[in-house]
């Protein structure tokens, strides 16, 4: 039996380079896909066939319909039939408030975080669903726990769009539980990555990582965990919900 297929959007570093890591260790083929940094995206590859299992990467810009067509055209044809999806790819930019925010910045967070998931859940879908043939399978966004704290006086559009993420969480959930596909979501916390140097503050995990409940930060492979279990048959009547990886937050 062929290794099962999975897609991890955004994982040549931080959560996703964590998640595809993992995911090869249990047993998936995986497409690593990557917006610039091929050079990353390749070394994974590497370090995953060097293993024994499948792997290739896919420069695809999540934000653009045709580049994910492309990419999940490229999956079906150098993997075989998809039966995970890791919603990771996200973006911040630099910490300011509202009143300094311009459409221009929320357009190009929503592009990635909400539109790029959309699209990417949308072909997934259409590979997955048993109605359309398909033999199922799972679907985790990357969410986090901005969207319920709101990030006052950093990035409130990137918790916004986390928050609609949740939204696509849910009611896609709902939408195809009698397809054969489970969609959940993971929202981290104060995770070390290089998404907060985006932020403008490299540190951010030092500084705000002492006063959480646990006293530390959270390191990329506490998430991947989540997403695995969630995308694994010990999850298989979890649908629609979330785990939060926080550290009590």
């Amino acid at each position: 039996m062929a290794d099962p297929v999975i897609l991890i959007t955004g994982a040549s570093r931080g959560i996703g380079a964590a998640t595809a890591r993992l995911a090869a260790e249990r047993g998936y083929a995986v497409c690593v896909n990557y917006l610039r940094s091929q050079s990353a995206a390749d070394a994974l590859v590497s370090e995953i066939t060097r293993a024994g299992r499948r792997a290739i990467a896919v420069q695809a810009d999540v934000a653009i319909e045709a580049d994910v067509v492309r990419l999940f055209e490229t999956v079906d044809r150098e993997l075989g039939p998809l039966r995970a999806l890791v919603n990771n790819a996200g973006i911040l930019e630099q910490q300011t408030r509202v009143d300094r925010i311009d459409a221009a910045r929320i357009g190009r967070v929503f592009a990635t975080n909400v539109t790029g998931a959309f699209v990417c859940a949308r072909e997934a879908v259409r590979r997955m669903s048993t109605a359309r043939g398909g033999a199922g399978g799972a679907i985790v966004n990357v969410s986090s726990r901005a969207a319920q704290l709101g990030a006052p006086g950093e990035y409130v559009d990137y918790a916004a769009s986390k928050a609609a993420l949740d939204a696509l969480t849910i009611g896609l959930a709902r939408e195809v539980a009698g397809e054969g596909i489970r969609v959940n979501g993971v929202r981290g916390g104060i995770i070390y990555t290089d998404i907060h140097a985006s932020g403008g503050e490299p540190g951010r995990v030092d500084r705000l990582g002492p006063a959480l409940p646990m006293r530390r930060g959270g390191d990329a492979i506490e998430v991947a965990r989540a997403i695995l279990w969630l995308l694994s048959d010990e999850a298989s009547y979890s649908t629609g919900t979330f785990i939060d990886v926080s550290g009590g937050r």
